[in-house]
């Protein structure tokens, strides 16, 4: 008689070991960063256009040829507006210099306006001068802000662009040949454990796919309700301004801080001496933020990473002091895909049936292969 199954649940030490593994993995690629950023990237624009290339194979296309007509057809669609777009681009970045300084300036003499407000409301701000030191700060940095940082940044572009471009490479080979990777890796299981390893290549292939899909689908939501924010408010470019705090707020916490400094830096040139404006758009700010935590979230990426709120916060503090920058954006999808991993190897070894089909094996193996050796 057959035992009944108790259903598994992963207890102290698998957790414990999926943190660890997390915090190693999130090591190890920030060791290899030019290699994980590109391959982040490439996984975005994988599952971007897998259900086209699904759609195709469906039709009655091979996997080769749909990926070749979707990858094809993305290709000419980023050249076309690469090739619409670059003599544009090509100006902004001429003036990008001038640009940055000019918004950077309007910024300053907002937030100069507000120190000197408020040191006429508190006497302790005007004794320390507070506004005078400000603007002695900023005066320093702007007038070495060429020689200091712009080399750095351009080197830092011409570093990771060569890198970038592995990007649609990965991507394309992503599309084309993943179902063969799937079965070379299943090829190498045991019998036994063939339904579970089965199982939990689709529960890893899932829970990417969904915190990929609903990535992109939260920076839409993000992307539309600031720019519908910031057109009410009367801010130029509010769709692109959108989009850019968008992507930003892929890196938890500081993402969302560093859109919105821009965005004021923005709003503060546009608009001089009108500091209301400026409110509104942080007040707007506060808003999305708000809607991503409560709303937009749960319906998106919450729905591929199941795990308690306050491990999600723990793990972001984890994975930014273990990683910097690139262990905050990694640190979710990584610890979900662990942790399914963990909880799959933890059932694999808890389950006596399992090893005792896979002795089983073994044994019936050992017999066929040696039914027919006399010992003498």
């Amino acid at each position: 008689m057959r035992v009944s199954a108790v259903q598994y649940r992963a207890g102290p030490v698998v957790w414990s070991a999926n943190i660890l593994a997390t915090c190693l993995v999130l090591f190890l690629f920030q060791k290899i960063l030019w290699l994980v950023v590109p391959f982040v990237l490439a996984l975005l624009i994988y599952y971007a256009l897998l259900p086209l290339k699904l759609r195709l194979v469906l039709q009655g296309f091979s996997h080769d040829a749909g990926a070749a007509w979707v990858s094809g057809v993305a290709f000419l669609l980023l050249l076309t507006g690469g090739v619409l777009g670059f003599p544009k681009l090509l100006v902004q970045a001429v003036i990008w210099h001038e640009s940055a300084l000019h918004y950077l300036n309007g910024g300053i003499q907002m937030l100069s306006g507000v120190l000197v407000q408020l040191e006429g409301r508190f006497s302790m701000l005007a004794q320390a001068h507070a506004s005078e030191a400000l603007a002695a700060h900023i005066a320093e940095f702007t007038a070495h802000f060429a020689d200091k940082y712009l080399p750095i940044i351009t080197t830092t572009i011409a570093t990771w662009s060569p890198s970038l471009l592995l990007a649609p490479f990965l991507a394309f080979f992503m599309l084309r040949d993943g179902w063969r990777f799937r079965k070379f890796l299943i090829r190498a299981v045991p019998n036994a454990y063939f339904e579970r390893c089965l199982y939990l290549m689709e529960q890893v292939d899932r829970t990417a796919r969904l915190y990929f899909v609903g990535l992109i689908k939260l920076t839409v939501l993000d992307t539309l309700c600031l720019a519908v924010g910031l057109w009410l408010i009367g801010v130029s470019g509010a769709l692109f301004l959108g989009f850019v705090a968008a992507v930003l707020a892929w890196i938890p916490f500081v993402g969302s801080v560093v859109g919105c400094f821009l965005i004021v830096l923005v709003v503060a040139t546009d608009f001089p001496g009108n500091p209301g404006i400026a409110y509104a758009t942080v007040g707007l700010f506060v808003a999305v933020r708000l809607l991503d935590d409560f709303v937009f979230m749960p319906l998106t990426i919450g729905k591929s990473l199941n795990m308690h709120p306050l491990l999600t916060v723990l793990m972001i503090f984890v994975g930014g002091a273990v990683a910097g920058v690139p262990g905050l954006m990694m640190v979710l999808p990584v610890l979900g895909v662990i942790m399914v991993l963990g909880e799959t190897i933890g059932l694999l070894v808890t389950d006596p049936r399992l090893r005792a089909r896979h002795a089983h094996e073994r044994a019936l193996r050992h017999r066929l292969v040696t039914h027919d050796l006399v010992i003498g």
